[in-house]
């Protein structure tokens, strides 16, 4: 009896500490961020959805680097594709190319110390990002930098959904064909990726590089209209409701992970009734443990407001797109979930080009031909394993509205020793 009282007593205690932990450190969070945008500037743009695709042409270009290769991922792994990519950056670093890796603790926890040496050794300036901090450890462990851009020679960028890792080439038979969306960039938009690169560096790698002329070359103006928008703690939520309230006859949403606020979901909602036509893709097969299930509240409500709702099944859908009256359309690094609307560091682009938007439109309805429609009576019909699922994502519902808790996160906790010390677990 005694030893029961004890172990509540104890799961308590922790349950409070998370609450506290997570309700102050969220306050500081919101303290310091402020909303960036940039102003219409102009680009050019190619749209990569098969990662053999983009990586034989990132790859390409990242071995002509003649100056500077600056780099942030999410996630990079410890498979044989990631050390292939790991080591076209340390030859260029043996030619006297410099090459700066950013990675995310947490995202890329399989990078190991003695990776992350072999990096230093030849040449390689390397930070892992978001590393976890006191006195806010639980918070820190949710707040993920979840960019991935690339600057080459401060001329060519890369933006999308895509990580390193051999899911991403078709290489992982659960999750194969990877399907996304990666932007490859040129022209004066450039710049700015350059400067947010600089800007993350500044905080974990711990220089302050952003006035070197060096990385901001003099650049063209392209042909494609956009915005960059990085966002990070409750940003997001009003860039994407913004979008929302200018469709005037149709959405479409593509997204890996589909679990919306409270606001985005009632904007759904009414759009539907007005007749705007809308469109949600998500995956067929999820890629984490209950996402898919916590998702169905959501999309059933939805269904019964008619919009379409696709499962994408030649493979893992984790594109990232909205689509507004083929009018604007929105790539980048944000899913539609909680957390990326309120805790991750994300950048999308807002492009206003009719023929971009065509092309990524077209893309878009062959993957809806790659889909089974989801139906009310699909998410109705008594289905016992399902519905234990959905019980159980609803009575976790505390950490999805803490905006998700991940095995990411957990692993995390298990790094925080170091980090909160300030020692730079290589």
């Amino acid at each position: 009896m005694n030893f029961a009282l004890i172990l509540i007593g104890f799961i308590l205690l922790i349950i409070l500490w998370l609450f506290i932990d997570f309700t102050l450190g969220r306050k500081k969070h919101l303290s310091l961020v402020r909303k960036i945008e940039t102003p219409i500037i102009h680009g050019n743009f190619d749209i990569f959805p098969h990662g053999k695709e983009l990586f034989a042409d990132y790859f390409d270009e990242l071995k002509k680097a003649e100056k500077h290769i600056h780099v942030l991922f999410y996630i990079v792994k410890a498979d044989t594709f990631s050390h292939e990519f790991l080591h076209i950056l340390k030859e260029k670093a043996a030619e006297g190319i410099e090459v700066r890796l950013l990675l995310d603790r947490i995202g890329s926890y399989r990078v190991t110390t003695q990776m992350v040496r072999s990096l230093r050794e030849a040449g390689v300036r390397f930070a892992f990002s978001n590393t976890l901090k006191l006195p806010f450890l639980f918070y820190s462990s949710q707040v993920r930098n979840h960019r991935k851009i690339s600057i080459i020679d401060g001329k060519i960028g890369y933006l999308g959904g895509f990580n390193i890792g051999k899911e991403y080439i078709d290489a992982d038979q659960v999750l194969s064909p990877w399907r996304d969306y990666h932007l490859k960039i040129t022209g004066e938009s450039v710049t700015f990726l350059q400067s947010e690169f600089l800007i993350d560096w500044r905080e974990y790698g711990q220089e302050d590089l952003l006035g070197t002329s060096r990385y901001f070359p003099k650049l063209a103006k392209g042909r494609v209209r956009h915005q960059f928008v990085p966002t990070e703690a409750n940003h997001l939520e009003a860039s994407f409701l913004n979008l929302i309230q200018k469709a005037t006859t149709s959405i479409m949403i593509g997204s890996p992970y589909f679990i919306p606020s409270k606001k985005l979901l009632q904007e759904l909602i009414q759009a539907a009734r007005q007749g705007i036509e809308i469109s949600i893709v998500v995956p067929y097969t999820a890629d984490h443990m209950l996402v898919q299930e916590a998702s169905f509240s959501y999309l059933r409500r939805l269904l019964k407001e008619g919009v379409q709702v696709y499962q994408y099944k030649n493979g893992f859908y984790h594109a990232k797109t909205i689509v507004i009256d083929d009018k604007v359309c929105d790539i980048g690094t944000a899913n539609f979930d909680k957390r990326s609307l309120f805790l991750n560091k994300e950048i999308n682009c807002l492009i206003y080009d009719r023929e971009f938007i065509g092309r990524l439109t077209g893309v878009l309805r062959r993957d809806i031909l790659d889909s089974r429609p989801l139906t009310l009576d699909d998410l109705n019909t008594p289905n016992f394993l399902r519905s234990c699922k959905e019980k159980i994502a609803g009575a976790i519902s505390f950490f999805y509205k803490m905006k998700g808790f991940t095995r990411e996160s957990l692993i995390g906790l298990v790094f925080s020793k170091n980090s909160a010390t300030g020692v730079n677990e290589q």
